[in-house]
């Protein structure tokens, strides 16, 4: 896949609208709420939708979905700490939101069934996560972003 496809890509997949409330998602569906900032939770996002084997999975980029982001905020759920885990009325945050997916994940690729058999353990998801929040930092850094879209300023190394 060349670059500029899987740009393409990711841009598709991260445009997929938000229901208004959390848990107001469909009857069976799963929603990830993510950070679109970051490349890393944009390609995994987007893995995640179009090759993780879970129909009912839509993605959410919670940077540009303000109101959502600002909802789940309100009920202790912040992006800046975590990606968000929807399911019915049913929300997961950070290491507990990725090892739920990846518990649940049929991938086709290689890499997401890698990422899948490393995050699906609940105990191994908590002590990596950390590095991916560490990973994340420094990508909204090297672009020029805030690591919580609610503020202005740039995160600073």
């Amino acid at each position: 896949m060349t670059r500029a496809s899987f740009a393409v890509l990711i841009s598709a997949a991260s445009t997929t609208p938000a229901s208004a409330e959390p848990n107001s998602t469909e009857p069976g569906s799963i929603q990830l709420v993510y950070d679109g900032g970051c490349p890393f939770c944009s390609a995994f996002a987007a893995m995640g939708e179009l090759r993780g084997g879970l129909p009912q999975l839509r993605i959410v980029d919670g940077r540009t979905d303000h109101t959502l982001r600002r909802q789940l905020k309100a009920r202790g759920f912040d992006l800046a700490q975590g990606a968000v885990l929807i399911e019915g009325e049913r929300c997961w945050h950070g290491a507990e939101a990725v090892q739920r997916l990846c518990a649940q994940l049929q991938p086709s690729s290689a890499l997401l069934a890698l990422l899948s058999a490393v995050f699906a353990e609940q105990k191994r998801s908590r002590r990596l996560y950390p590095l991916l929040l560490a990973a994340r930092r420094g990508a909204l850094a090297l672009q020029g972003l805030p690591l919580d879209p609610d503020e202005g300023a740039p995160l600073n190394l």
